[in-house]
């Protein structure tokens, strides 16, 4: 912005707009594809997200129109569907982990899903950094005190653009092994069962004994079984959404607090972008990565619930200004998640609630870091912006955040080394249901005395 102190940035409507139709998209795909896993199958369900990514994110890469409004809109539409898209591999990629892993290593294979998350982070910083330096080292640019209109030139519009394009090519290399992958077998015999019960009753002109693992996902008896459960990892995920998306959206303003990277004024428009991917694949790199792996080779030796205890209570303990340290801690409550805990005709379903609970966390930690994070004294705030707390107050208010989950830690069970029937107690329904098949076999075969 020509005249001001220091560059623009994006208005507050247009900020969240971008942001938060993004996690409506994904919080919608979870929702949706984590039912509709439980009805026709994973392997359907992971060819059609796989589409959705692919086709969107080029496409968010393309958005189109004559004046940046238009831009903008389109941005949002096709960002929405991306999300759409990538909500729900959430809760089909980790339920079909642990549907496929032995009790004893089935921590370590959820792990496994969530810790190549680390690899994109880096990856897409690693790339972020490469073409920015080549558009910086092709299009040379002084800094924006020197000539606020100079500094930004025309060709950081393809940045953004390649950048989300590039998007697409992890999921396009996995094709063929989504395409490939087999349909879950306990799901398989779930629905065989309905079928020869059906043929079976159709034949005998009995009534067939109601399975006990067939009540409905609110009913009673799932309430009773796995309503804490589902509150445990639905309220834990929530909180920690809105301590990690709150700092990991906006480590812009974190960095520029703690003098890692410097101030904008000093910089052109690409340069800005090289700095700040230099500085997010740092953290990844020292923090994000080795909690990954850390909790990988750890998750099946001390339990799911003890590192979900320790992190969210490092997360809590340590000084707000060491960023590193609370991006390594965070990731590790993901596995703690509802897939494994759930009957498998609700498994998935049950996953994208409490995935979607992380999402609306990090709607809450976005918008409200969005606006805390302001400086205090509104002259230093960004434009559109009211005054905020600061960073550093708004960290503190991540720590109560944290606290908090650490409290809601205690309703999520320890899974480790239980297989996934025992969790869910369907073998009680068999010997249940064994019961009444044998009780009314015999009350049919009585002698009845004359």
């Amino acid at each position: 912005m020509d005249g001001t102190s220091k560059p623009g940035s994006l208005p507050p409507n247009v900020s969240a707009a971008i942001n938060g139709v993004a996690f409506c998209g994904t919080i919608a795909g979870q929702l949706f594809f984590g039912w509709i896993g439980d009805k026709i199958g994973r392997k359907k369900v992971y060819g059609i997200t796989f589409m959705i990514m692919c086709i969107c994110s080029i496409a968010s890469g393309l958005s189109f129109g004559r004046d940046p409004k238009t831009v903008i809109a389109t941005l949002c539409f096709f960002h929405f569907w991306l999300g759409f898209g990538i909500g729900g591999d959430y809760p089909i990629s980790a339920t079909i982990m642990s549907e496929y892993a032995n009790k004893k290593t089935r921590g370590a294979f959820i792990a496994a899903v969530f810790a190549m998350q680390g690899f994109g982070i880096l990856g897409g910083g690693i790339f972020a950094i490469i073409i920015s330096a080549v558009f910086q080292a092709c299009f040379k640019a002084p800094a924006y005190q020197v000539d606020p209109l100079g500094s930004t030139v025309p060709q950081p519009g393809y940045v953004w653009r390649i950048i989300l394009m590039a998007g697409s090519l992890p999921a396009l290399l996995t094709y063929d092994w989504r395409m490939k992958m087999p349909e879950n077998g306990s799901l398989q015999c779930s629905y065989m069962e309905k079928v020869m019960q059906v043929d079976i009753g159709a034949e005998q002109k009995e009534p067939a004994v109601k399975s006990g693992n067939e009540f409905g996902l609110f009913t009673k008896q799932f309430l009773r079984r796995h309503g804490l459960h589902l509150l445990g990892t639905g309220s834990t995920w929530f909180l920690l959404d809105i301590a990690y998306y709150s700092q990991n959206l906006f480590q812009k303003d974190i960095f520029s607090a703690i003098g890692w990277i410097p101030a904008a004024k000093t910089m052109n428009a690409i340069e800005e972008v090289y700095k700040i991917a230099r500085a997010q694949t740092l953290i990844a790199l020292c923090s994000t990565m080795p909690g990954y792996w850390f909790t990988l080779f750890l998750i099946d030796r001390i339990g799911r619930f003890t590192i979900q205890v320790i992190g969210f209570t490092m997360m809590t303990t340590l000084p707000g200004h060491h960023i590193g340290f609370v991006v390594l801690y965070s990731l590790t409550f993901f596995f703690a998640n509802f897939g494994p805990n759930a009957t498998t005709f609700v498994r998935s379903t049950c996953h994208g609630i409490s995935a979607a609970w992380g999402k609306l966390g990090a709607m809450v930690g976005a918008f409200g870091f969005l606006y805390l994070a302001q400086p205090q004294d509104k002259t230093k705030a960004d434009a559109g912006y009211p005054a905020g707390i600061g960073v550093r107050n708004s960290l503190i208010v991540l720590g109560v955040v944290n606290l908090l989950g650490l409290f809601f830690t205690f309703l999520v069970p320890e899974s480790k080394g239980k297989s996934l029937e025992e969790m869910s107690r369907e073998n009680e329904d068999s010997a249940e249901e064994g019961a009444q098949v044998e009780n009314h076999s015999s009350s049919d075969n009585r002698t009845v005395p004359v």
